[in-house]
This record gives structure tokens, C-alpha cells and sequence, in this order.
């Protein structure tokens, strides 16, 4: 359980990591977006309002200054043409512009403070003809670029260039080209940049910080979710206490230590009296409330090493460690004499009394195996509530009543069978399925007359272990997960261990543990292949393969008698062993007294056969 635990979590811990650094690459992604955004904005505007400004002033200028005589391509006298340009060199010296110059419709330039300049005509721009058409336009640019190279190269890095339409006193277009010192809005974009960047760098200090908290938080969370959930898995609903298959695995773990260091291991199932009458008379929230009371008032008499679990219905297993497996006997009957003192009453019923009865044994003394012990208490459980019920018996010892050999027989699989049957009706049907159809086989095969009854029983066991597997795993209605799958493949070591201490058992451990051993290797759990594979698992494999295809299950309906047929004979010599494939196979279709699904007695024949199989 604990290394299930870690791989979740080491499965959790690259998606939290990607998760956060997902979140970090967002933050600077949104950072940087943010830095251009605002600094563009920063320079549109400043442009937007440099155009502004000087539109309003070259307008003033054009229509207080220049003539109509002064925009005729022949252009005014040398004075004129000198005293306008020395304006716009005032302009420049006054106004912090670079340059100035002034376009004729047709591109020519017609004054500027560069004298070069004038009468050259360097092409109609599209931002040129643009603003003839009355649209103006602003962008920034290089000092050096255009026809402002060389000994013309503008005085700054970085300029604003200007094309403002303006229109004269009479009517007339003319285009004013400047150009500012854009030093100044490049440095205040960078500015809002850097100041942009660093808040948005802080911001995400802190919200890699609060990330980091929070992914912790929610870490912390999801392992004590984790941790509640596998805990809750192993407990039942309605009384907190251990489930069926959590405390029988316990009573194995505690049998195993106490192989090891010594001691006796008690065992009780504790039962509640006329149980049955009082969930009929008075519906199961009357019969809810008797077994937590039950198991509450059971829970505070025994001693705290002891480990309590919900085993049936109505039924309370209790497990005694070596170190107060003496007090047993007396903590149930401590807990009679406190029942003695509870009374309950529903609806308008009289007060009712409340009695149980209880099966005490102890390992080693009544069996050393978690199955034997079981059936020993149930059996001593039933001579308890044969008398009347409201008492306790203790286990006979060896040789009273029946002998040794004929006690563990009969005992060990009447518990076997209680036990599966307790955990889940399906597997006590499937087993018996499965242990009439291997000795179908085995008729066929010609297998021994003794090897014969090993196999039954074997078949009957071969699912023992699922006793051990969750509830919600074993019933789950949908395909399992990986994980739930891994779990389940357990049932063949627990089954193992469950019936390895039976008495010349050796042939029914090997069908036990290795029925689901595949013929090419790549079965559970020990990866055999082919004839290493015993015969009994070879055997129950086919057998267990033919009742889990034609048996309903909560994620699938049954297949017909054919389909399951047709999948054996598609197995035969990949997963199972193909000489009995073929000898049930041909068992099926031929013989009279085959075991047809769902009938435990000999059939007509209900087909011939249509071809032998490979």
C-alpha cells in the first residue's frame, strides 16, 4: 500500500512541476505582451500629439507667411526665397525641429533650411501623396536613412518624421515634411518598458511565491485525500470498522507473525442475535443503528491491541494478538454484560433487548491457518446460536468429536466456502463452475481418480484470494485501471498463502497460484510458460476461462456458449494449453453429460460437432 502511495505521488509531483512552470511561462508571456503594448502606446501617443502641435503651427505659419506667388514652381526672387528660408531656420532654431521642408504638388521641394535641397524633386511617396490628400503621417526613423544621408545626415539616432497637409489663405495644398529629435520618445518608451517589465517581474515574484504555497497546500491536501481515501477503502461505511477483506488480511499478517515470534492468535466472530427479525420488523435504519451500537459498545471492551472488522452482515470478527489473545474470552463477555444495559425502541415498539453470541478459537491450538481458524469459528459459532443464542463457546480442541483428519477436511472447506460466499456470491458460483468444468477435462484427458478430487478441490479455491480484494475493485462496473488491475492479480498470492498450510495441499497451491499463467509466458505472477506451467493451473486456466466468458459480470453481459468456444479455440497456444482446449472443446460439442453454463448436472447433447480444433 505504501509503495502504491508513492508512485502516486511521484506521478503527481512532474504534473504539479508543469503545471507551475506553465503558470510562470504564462505570467512572462503576459509580462511581455504587456511591456510592448504599453510602450507602443506610449509612442503613438507622443507622436499622436508632436502631429498635433505642429500641424497647428505650420498652419498659423503658412497662412500668416507664405503667398500664393511664393508656392509657383518658378518660385519667388532670390530675397524672398531667401527670407523664407531663414524662417524655416528659425523654425528649427525656435521650434526643436531637425528639418524642414516644404512640397509643391507635384514633389518637388520648394523651401528648406537646407539649401541643397530646394528644387529637387526625390519621388511622390505614398506617404507623400497621402497627405496631399489631406491625411497626415508620422513615424519614427533613423537620422541617417532616405535622402538624409551624408553630409545631410540628421544630428540624432532616432527622428520623428512629419508629412503635415496644410492649405493657404486661398485654397492652395502644401506639405510641410519635419523632422523632431525622437531621442526623447524612445527613451520615454523604454522607460515605460523597463518600469512596466519590473512591476510585471514583481508581480510574478509574488505569484510564484503564492503558486508555490499553494501547489504545496493543495499537495498537502491531495496526500491526506490520498491517505483518506485508501483508508476509507479498507473500511466499511456504515461502522468504521475494517472491512471483510482488510481484517482477514490482518488475522493472516498476525498468524504469520506469530509463526515467527511465538504466541497465540485468538480469533471470534461475534454475531447479533435475530438480526433478520428486526431489519423485517423495523427496516434496516432500525437494523443500522443495532450494529453500530454493537460494534461501538464491542469496540470500547476490548483491549486496544486487539483489531476489530465488519465480517458479515450481522457479523463482527474480532483478532487477538500473542499479547492479549488471553483476554478474549473475557472482553466478549464483558461486552454481553454491557449489551445487558441497551435497550432500543422504534417508532412504537417496546424496548428491545439486544444479545449476541459468539465463536472463539485459538492458533495454534485450533489451526495454524487464517482459513481453518474461520472455519473452526463458524462452526463454533453455529453450536453457539443452535442453543438459543445470547452465549459464547470455545472452540473443542483436537480429537473431540470428529478425528483430526476428518475435522480439518470437512471444517477448512466448509469455511473456505463461507468465506467466499461472504465476500461475493459471483465467486463462490464461478468456483463451482469452474471446478465442474476441470473435471470434465479431466474425464477427458483420463486424469487419475485421486488426482481427480485434488482438482476439484482446487478448482473450488482456485479464487480464495479475492477475498482480499476491495469491494469496490471487485464488483466495479467498468473496466479496471492499472492500478485496480495490478491489485487484483495479488489474488493469487493471497490465495496461496491463504490455503498453503492445508494438509497435502501441494497440487491445489500450484492451481491456485498459477491458473492465470499464460502457455507463451506472459501471464501472472511468475511469468511461467508452457509445460513449466503445473497441470492443474494448465487445467483450471481453460476452465476458469470458459465460466468468466459465459458468467454475467457487472461490466459484461455473458457471451453465448459459441462465442466462448470460438475465444478458447483462439487462445489455444497463446494463452492456454492447447491439448485441453481441444479435449473440452470437443467435450462440448460431442458428449452428453457435458457441463453446459449453468447447470451442474449431465446435459443432452445439444449440437454435434462441426470440426476438430487445432
Amino acid at each position: 500500500m505504501k509503495l502504491r502511495a508513492l508512485r502516486q505521488r511521484a506521478r503527481r509531483a512532474p504534473l504539479l512541476v508543469l503545471v507551475y512552470a506553465a503558470s510562470l511561462t504564462l505570467v512572462a508571456v503576459t509580462c511581455a505582451s504587456l511591456a510592448l503594448v504599453v510602450a507602443d502606446h506610449v509612442t503613438r501617443t507622443a507622436i499622436a500629439s508632436s502631429v498635433a502641435a505642429d500641424s497647428s503651427f505650420v498652419s498659423g505659419f503658412v497662412r500668416s507667411f507664405i503667398t500664393p506667388d511664393d508656392l509657383r514652381l518658378a518660385g519667388p526672387n532670390a530675397a524672398r526665397t531667401a527670407e523664407i528660408q531663414g524662417r524655416l531656420s528659425g523654425l528649427i532654431a525656435s521650434g526643436g525641429m531637425l528639418r524642414v521642408k516644404v512640397y509643391a504638388p507635384d514633389g518637388t521641394i520648394l523651401f528648406s533650411d537646407v539649401a541643397t535641397l530646394r528644387g529637387q524633386n526625390f519621388g511622390f511617396e505614398e506617404d507623400l501623396k497621402d497627405a496631399f490628400a489631406g491625411t497626415p503621417f508620422a513615424d519614427l526613423t533613423q537620422g541617417d536613412q532616405g535622402e538624409e544621408r551624408g553630409t545631410d545626415a540628421l544630428p540624432a539616432e532616432h527622428v520623428l518624421e512629419e508629412y503635415l497637409p496644410v492649405r493657404t489663405s486661398e485654397g492652395i495644398p502644401v506639405v510641410f515634411e519635419i523632422y523632431r529629435d525622437a531621442g526623447p520618445i524612445v527613451a520615454s518608451a523604454d522607460a515605460s518598458r523597463r518600469d512596466t517589465v519590473l512591476i510585471a517581474v514583481a508581480a510574478a515574484a509574488i505569484l510564484a511565491i503564492l503558486l508555490y504555497l499553494i501547489f504545496r497546500a493543495a499537495q498537502g491536501r491531495l496526500s491526506r485525500q490520498t491517505r483518506a481515501l485508501v483508508e476509507a477503502e479498507r473500511r466499511d461505511a456504515l461502522t468504521g470498522l475494517l472491512n471483510h477483506g482488510s481484517i482477514v488480511l490482518e488475522l493472516v499478517r498476525l498468524i504469520e507473525e506469530s509463526r515467527v515470534a511465538g504466541g497465540a492468535v485468538g480469533v471470534a466472530i461475534v454475531d447479533v442475535d435475530n438480526f433478520r427479525a428486526i431489519n423485517e420488523a423495523h427496516g434496516h435504519a432500525a437494523g443500522d443503528q443495532v450494529l453500530s451500537q454493537v460494534a461501538q459498545t464491542l469496540r470500547s471492551e476490548l483491549s486496544q491491541q486487539s483489531i476489530l472488522g465488519r465480517y458479515g452482515p450481522d457479523e463482527y470478527l474480532v483478532v487477538a494478538p500473542p499479547s492479549c489473545a488471553d483476554d478474549l474470552e473475557a472482553a466478549v463477555g464483558r461486552l454481553r454484560s454491557s449489551l445487558l444495559d441497551l435497550s432500543l425502541q422504534f417508532g412504537v415498539s417496546e424496548r428491545l433487548p439486544v444479545t449476541v453470541s459468539a465463536g472463539i478459537c485459538f492458533a495454534p491450538v485450533d489451526g495454524d491457518a487464517a482459513t481453518e481458524l474461520l472455519s473452526v469459528a463458524t462452526v463454533t459459532l453455529g453450536e453457539a446460536k443452535a442453543s438459543g443464542g445470547d452465549a459464547v463457546r470455545l472452540a473443542a480442541g483436537p480429537g473431540d468429536g470428529l478425528n483430526a483428519n476428518e475435522q480439518t477436511s470437512f471444517d477448512v472447506l466448509q469455511g473456505l466456502v463461507i468465506a467466499v460466499d461472504t465476500k461475493d456470491r459471483y465467486t463462490k458460483r464461478h468456483s463451482e463452475d469452474v471446478a465442474r468444468y476441470a473435471l470434465f477435462i479431466a474425464d477427458r484427458v483420463g486424469l487419475e481418480a485421486d488426482l481427480r478430487r485434488t482438482l476439484g478441490m482446487a478448482g473450488l479455491m482456485h479464487d480464495v484470494g479475492k477475498i482480499g480484494i476491495p469491494d469496490a475493485i471487485l464488483r466495479k462496473p467498468a473496466a479496471l485501471t492499472a492500478d485496480e488491475y495490478a491489485i487484483v492479480k495479488q489474488h493469487v498470492a493471497l490465495g496461496d498463502m491463504i490455503v498453503r498450510d492445508l494438509p497435502n495441499i501441494d497440487l491445489v497451491r500450484s492451481g491456485v497460484r498459477h491458473h492465470h499463467e499464460r502457455w507463451d509466458g506472459t501471464g501472472y505472477l511468475d511469468g511461467l510458460a508452457g509445460e513449466d506451467i503445473p497441470l492443474f493451473a494448465r487445467i483450471l486456466a481453460v476452465a476458469d476461462a470458459f465460466s468468466a466468458m459465459t458468467t454475467s459480470r457487472p461490466y459484461r453481459k455473458a457471451l453465448d456458449v459459441e462465442e466462448a468456444i470460438r475465444r478458447l479455440e483462439d487462445a489455444a497456444g497463446s494463452q492456454l494449453d492447447p491439448t485441453f482446449v481441444v479435449a473440452f472443446v470437443e467435450g462440448l460439442r460431442t458428449a452428453r453429460d457435458a457441463p453446459l453454463p449453468g447447470l451442474d448436472r449431465p446435459t443432452p447433447l445439444l449440437w454435434v460437432p462441426r470440426a476438430h480444433v487445432a
